[in-house]
């Protein structure tokens, strides 16, 4: 078979398609592995303590150094698809179906909070560095108990990120193609960065490093899932041994091209068929 099926994704902190069959009508479906709750309802339910902020931390960011070298990008990380069990086993759902989503659906308020700022300023080019964006929005409400950048729409989102991290700097400007965008950012008052520790007076020095370092604006600066999960702040969770990396590039070509949902299923189809030797 292709050397790039989906089930080569396998991860512990990754949802696993156990199975997938095609109904009489042709649908597709996925069975996943159930999880008890998801973020979300968790952090909606009360206050983590700090070992689970650490613990879930770590184990977003385990999964994200397994897939960021095979190049795929989850593109829409929030906490309703981080499920989590009664043991603290998290696992990130939805993975590579990100950009299969209806076109309409991408204003959806809950998306809209963890989106980093390369999407919404349009550029063409953006890559693994999103998914560290999001998780970093997931910690910060980890830490806090609330969404770090609660945006109203597209407009107010960049608004508040520039609320907290002052304006973006000038190799980031720099890099929007869109001369309407780069009219909008240049009329955008200009903002000093406000210190983290002011906004999250209660987290520690170590937790504050590392969600600064996940929070730059420019993407190439941004930290890396490898490098953030040797942040001091993981040490108690961090074990090189027990931390793969995908061995292979990941072919997801078809995800990129805008599909009618029709001949994607074909696609999709077609890959079930090749790889259904589990």
């Amino acid at each position: 078979g292709r050397g790039n099926s989906i089930k080569h994704l396998r991860h512990e902190n990754i949802i696993s398609l156990l199975d997938v069959f095609i109904s009489p009508g042709e649908d597709i479906y996925f069975i996943t592995e159930l999880l008890g709750t998801d973020l979300h309802r968790l952090l909606s339910s009360r206050p983590l303590e700090r070992q689970f902020v650490q613990y879930f931390l770590y184990q977003m960011l385990r999964a994200l150094k397994f897939v960021h070298p095979a190049g795929v990008v989850h593109r829409d990380l929030k906490p309703s698809n981080i499920l989590i069990n009664e043991n603290c086993d998290l696992k990130i759902c939805d993975f590579g179906l990100a950009r299969l989503q209806d076109p309409q659906m991408t204003g959806y308020v809950s998306t809209r909070y963890y989106r980093a700022p390369e999407i919404m300023l349009t550029w063409q080019e953006y890559d693994s560095a999103v998914d560290i964006w999001s998780v970093g929005c997931i910690f910060a409400e980890m830490i806090d108990g609330r969404p770090i950048f609660p945006g109203k729409d597209h407009v107010h989102q960049l608004t508040v990120i520039t609320e907290l991290l002052g304006s973006p700097p000038e190799d980031v400007i720099n890099t929007i193609t869109s001369e309407n965008t780069r009219r909008f950012v240049d009329a955008l008052p200009k903002r000093e960065k406000i210190p983290f520790q002011q906004r999250f007076p209660n987290a520690s020095e170590e937790e504050i490093d590392l969600l600064e370092k996940m929070l730059d604006f420019n993407p190439k600066e941004r930290i890396t899932a490898a490098d953030a999960i040797q942040h001091p702040y993981l040490a108690p969770y961090h074990d090189p041994s027990d931390e793969p990396v995908a061995n292979e590039r990941f072919d997801w070509s078809f995800n990129d091209a805008d599909l009618p949902v029709d001949q994607w299923k074909v696609m999709m189809y077609t890959e079930i068929l090749i790889t259904s030797e589990f």
